[in-house]
């Protein structure tokens, strides 16, 4: 089965057109599908349409939420209820095409995990082009995930890619990221963007301001995440070596009759040791508490989370994969 999971804010005008063009596109592929509409706390006529939609056609479900969370809140619940091998995420503005979706299917099939639409020929303003590559090029930098556009929002993953991605804030931006960093094989193809007919863009400047304090966060988390000594105690030791160079210059000095204690490199020197240990000791301390919660974990499940085929040996029975946690 496909789940075609679709976010949706202040849309009214486009669900009932989106979800005629998702028939067009998935019926002829003879597999069933479900399109999961998520309301995002919308202040228009959205849900309204919603609910019409959901009372004429047996495929579609429904998912309001209680406010406006935001698209990473939506495509977590459109996740949690998607019942497909294969989801597929498209956003409700009639700007990604759903004709696309074959090919994104299509190319699953070539062995990967994530695939990912890239807009050749955005029909977006001037500004927000720019904003976009810059950004698309400083993620592709400080991630290793060579991708021409990060924030595409039609794209398609195996189910078990979605399942546990810990999407809050606005990290849906960086769900190729947070895959890759898992270990899944990600891929990009060129698809066809229309211009918006209805509605309003709600991306700004701002939005790629806060964007990048995301990227520091999934950054950090794919990096850091196991290993918190090797940023924290990596710091400490060399703020530590700095003061510690500082007050042995200082020692020196004095000893040859000078006086120093009136010297702000005195201070700075004592400052850069305090400093050090107390990164070096938050360092020892989020240690403890990853290796705390590797412990709660069982060691099967945290194992077959990072495999990706086994290949047992002859007649003997691949034994059945223990329940994962969520987020591991």
């Amino acid at each position: 089965m496909i789940s075609v999971v679709v976010p949706v804010f202040n849309e009214e005008r486009s669900i009932a057109l989106l979800f005629d063009e998702l028939r067009s596109a998935l019926d002829p592929l003879g597999r069933p599908w479900e399109a999961i509409f998520v309301d995002d706390g919308s202040t228009d006529g959205s849900f309204a349409a919603l609910t019409r939609l959901h009372a004429a056609e047996p495929n579609v479900h429904v998912v309001r939420l209680r406010r406006n969370f935001g698209k990473a809140a939506a495509l977590a619940a459109g996740f949690v209820h998607a019942n497909g091998q294969v989801v597929v995420t498209i956003d409700g503005d009639l700007q990604d095409d759903p004709a696309e979706i074959p090919r994104l299917l299509v190319k699953l099939e070539e062995g990967f995990d994530l695939v990912s639409g890239w807009k050749t020929r955005r029909r977006d303003p001037l500004s927000r082009r720019v904003l976009s590559r810059v950004f698309n090029r400083v993620v592709g930098w400080m991630s290793g995930v060579r991708l021409h556009d990060m924030n595409c929002g039609l794209k398609a993953y195996r189910t078990e890619v979605v399942r546990g991605l810990p999407l809050y804030g606005e990290l849906h931006r960086f769900v190729p990221v947070l895959a890759f960093q898992r270990g899944y094989r990600v891929a990009e193809l060129p698809v066809n963007h229309r211009p918006r007919n209805y509605g309003r863009s709600r991306y700004g400047i701002e939005r790629y301001l806060r964007g990048f304090f995301d990227l520091l966060t999934v950054s950090f988390i794919g990096r850091y995440r196991h290993r918190p000594l090797h940023l924290f105690g990596g710091l400490g030791l060399l703020l530590g070596f700095v003061g510690t160079v500082t007050l042995v210059y200082l020692t020196i000095d004095k000893v040859e009759g000078h006086a120093i204690g009136q010297r702000p490199l005195l201070i700075l020197g004592v400052l850069l040791i305090v400093v050090g240990i107390q990164f070096l000791s938050l360092g020892l301390i989020s240690e403890m508490i990853t290796s705390q919660h590797a412990e709660r974990l069982d060691g099967r499940a945290r194992a077959e989370a990072v495999v990706d085929e086994h290949l047992a040996a002859a007649g003997r029975p691949v034994a059945e994969p223990a329940a994962t946690h969520g987020g591991e």
